[in-house]
């Protein structure tokens, strides 16, 4: 079934797991691509450069679309598939966790890494504000003036979100509404003689 909503985090967390030894340190980021997400891997590991692996997971997309992970020289799928689970288990996007481990010099055996990294997001992310977005869809409209009242009133009712009012000589709004509510919308707006209407993207 559709639906136009999706869960991200509002702001970065950290979190953090001990065993025999060895520590985790994790961090959960809100982020919108992957360019934004490499660049914050790459001050991690600039930042905490004498660690043994930096380990991430990333989803992105309402629907989850993108998903990509990387163990960090750990064994295959101990590390990355583990912290990517824990933020699917918590039906996130657009968030990157890297877990970044410090060797304790005993090793954990295949179970005990991927409790490791798992425990250790599963904290970074029950500390993190967890909130609901829509997926927006924007449209420019040209609408008379003698009609512009009645775009406003319209647009209350359905919670339009205008990015840009009408200038003077071209009559013309931009704005954003839920995705759900948007043929609904331009429906209403076409029986009230606002026909005039382009879809400009999804955000």
């Amino acid at each position: 079934m559709f639906t136009d909503t999706y869960q991200t985090i509002s702001k970065p967390s950290s979190g953090e797991f001990k065993e025999r030894s060895s520590k985790f340190i994790s961090f959960a980021y809100p982020v919108k691509t992957e360019e934004e997400a490499k660049e914050i891997l790459k001050q991690l590991k600039k930042e905490y450069f004498d660690a043994s692996h930096h380990c991430w997971a990333l989803v992105l997309g309402a629907g989850k679309e993108f998903q990509k992970s990387n163990d960090d020289r750990e064994p295959n799928n101990t590390a990355g598939k583990p912290i990517l689970r824990s933020v699917l288990s918590k039906d996130l996007t657009d968030v990157l966790v890297v877990v970044i481990r410090y060797f304790g010099g005993k090793l954990l055996g295949v179970p005990g890494l991927i409790n490791a990294y798992g425990t250790a997001t599963t904290d970074a992310l029950n500390k993190a504000t967890i909130e609901k977005k829509f997926v927006m869809e924007c449209y420019k409209v040209i609408c008379d003036y003698a009609l512009h009242n009645e775009l406003y009133r319209i647009g209350k009712t359905y919670g339009l979100k205008l990015i840009n009012n009408a200038t003077a000589d071209e009559n013309c709004f931009t704005f954003e509404i839920r995705k759900s509510l948007a043929d609904e919308l331009l429906k209403k707006l076409h029986e009230t003689g606002i026909r005039q209407t382009k879809f400009l993207n999804t955000l």
